[in-house]
């Protein structure tokens, strides 16, 4: 379950992907597609750095943290951490495909996370902290597949890949205290020693992409 159960854990790693309870508990709207945008949704542990590492990509115009995998219709925070709900923590990614594509940001969600840990990433444990790639054509099916296979045949990790491949149902956008939470805390401990080592590897792994490196038309 959460990481505040894992008894053998610091302090610092109990508190986890959880944010004081006194903030905006309304549910974030989700943008409005532009002409020729595309939308991409993926989990890959705490939503905090997902959200804040897409956002560094050139392309992409905007990222919401949010919920999806499960079955219960508009899940609140505390109720997909009881792992009771089906849902994992994930990101909705609104992009322009003719400057970044859906295999940059499969390359970079590779990148972002721990792929190959069941179930878990780093200190936050649970089924809502497992990695999905969800999927709404087949031919984005087709596309993780593929990048999963590059993923393993690279050696990049010690263990093989463990995200689940599932076609997207529904996404339901997290809490407004959530988003962009690594922008607004930036130093916080958990972001500080968890979340932004996570957006330094995705920016790592994807030079070259990066809004930081030159002028955008995200």
């Amino acid at each position: 379950m959460k990481s505040i159960k894992i008894v053998a854990l610091s302090l610092l790693f109990l508190v986890g992907c959880t944010p004081a309870k006194t903030q905006d508990t309304n549910p974030a709207k989700l943008p409005v597609l532009k002409p020729g945008e595309a939308v991409a949704t993926f989990a890959g542990g705490c939503f905090w750095a997902q959200e804040e590492g897409f956002d560094q990509l050139k392309g992409v115009r905007e990222v919401i943290s949010g919920y999806a995998g499960g079955f219960v219709k508009n899940p609140t925070y505390e109720q997909v951490g009881t792992d009771e709900t089906g849902h994992a923590e994930s990101v909705q990614v609104y992009y322009d495909p003719a400057v970044i594509s859906y295999n940059d940001l499969l390359e970079a969600f590779f990148a972002g996370h721990d792929p190959t840990t069941l179930n878990r990433q780093g200190p936050d444990v649970g089924r809502d902290y497992r990695s999905v790639a969800f999927y709404r054509t087949p031919a984005e099916k087709q596309a993780i597949e593929a990048a999963i296979q590059r993923t393993n045949a690279s050696k990049h990790y010690k263990n093989p890949v463990v995200t689940e491949v599932l076609p997207l149902k529904e996404f339901y956008p997290a809490e407004n205290y959530h988003q962009n939470y690594c922008r607004l805390h930036p130093n916080q401990p958990y972001i500080q020693s968890v979340s932004l080592p996570k957006v330094e590897k995705l920016r790592k792994a994807m030079k070259g992409k990066l809004k930081s490196e030159g002028k955008t038309n995200s």
